[in-house]
């Protein structure tokens, strides 16, 4: 496991190339019976949550993504000898809507427990926080002050920050947003005095805000997973196989 989570650290780095470049020589000459039908289609739809230097990056000029999740997608689709293809969401928390349309067959998330009713789960790969992130001269100094009246957390509708506070946040409130930047610019104008995220993805928006500070503790520990439908134990047997190989 923790050669897997170095690996990913890689991809995120930007050092993933070598890696997807050599994996179609480990492609299987036999068709795998746990994922014969995807062979059968000749495609593996990977959902890919933008937003999430963790996850996936969408450069707003030329619309290349970058980021871990297409990485591994494309490492697991050449595994299967199949097509890739990137099923696109504006943000993480978006991926789930797409399962009652049956529009992708595996994607990479946070582990959380709403999104276990839905989806099935391999090992994780990669493990981090949830943390908030506050203006400059701000008077929350850790996780605790976050919690109390008047207090207005920014968090994407369906991303697992937003899922987890629902089921924890007693005092504070919640304000979900339609996109990632919407929750940046409440905190940004002021009309959020947090911000809810993982923490890598809140180093990245950090960047655009001298002077916001990132608190040093985090509100829970969080894995990063892939994920399949429910109901598909060939299909999560297989693609955990993977996730330990990668």
């Amino acid at each position: 496991m923790r050669r897997t989570i170095l690996a990913v650290l890689t991809f995120a780095l930007g050092f993933g190339a070598g890696f997807i470049e050599i994996k179609p020589a480990y492609s299987q000459q036999s068709i795998d019976p746990r994922i014969a039908d995807l062979v059968r289609t000749g495609k593996l739809r990977v959902a890919i949550g933008l937003g999430s230097p963790v996850l996936g990056i969408k450069n707003a000029q030329t619309g290349e993504i970058r980021g871990p999740a297409l990485d591994l997608g494309r490492a697991l689709a050449a595994r299967m000898g199949v097509d890739f293809v990137a099923i696109e969401y504006p943000r993480p928390g978006a991926i789930m809507e797409g399962l009652k349309a049956n529009a992708w067959d595996v994607t990479f998330l946070v582990a959380d427990a709403d999104r276990a009713a839905v989806a099935d789960f391999s090992a994780p790969y990669f493990q981090s926080d949830f943390t908030y992130l506050v203006p400059a001269g701000s008077s929350i100094r850790n996780v605790a002050d976050v919690d109390r009246p008047g207090i207005r957390i920014a968090s994407p509708r369906g991303d697992a920050s937003s899922l987890y506070l629902q089921r924890t946040i007693k005092h504070a409130e919640l304000v979900d947003t339609a996109t990632l930047d919407a929750a940046f610019e409440l905190l940004r104008t002021g009309a959020a005095e947090a911000r809810a995220a993982p923490r890598p993805t809140l180093l990245a928006e950090s960047a655009r805000l001298p002077g916001f500070r990132i608190l040093d503790d985090g509100y829970a520990a969080i894995s990063y997973v892939a994920m399949v439908p429910k109901g598909q134990p060939a299909h999560l047997a297989y693609i955990s196989e993977f996730i330990e190989e990668a």
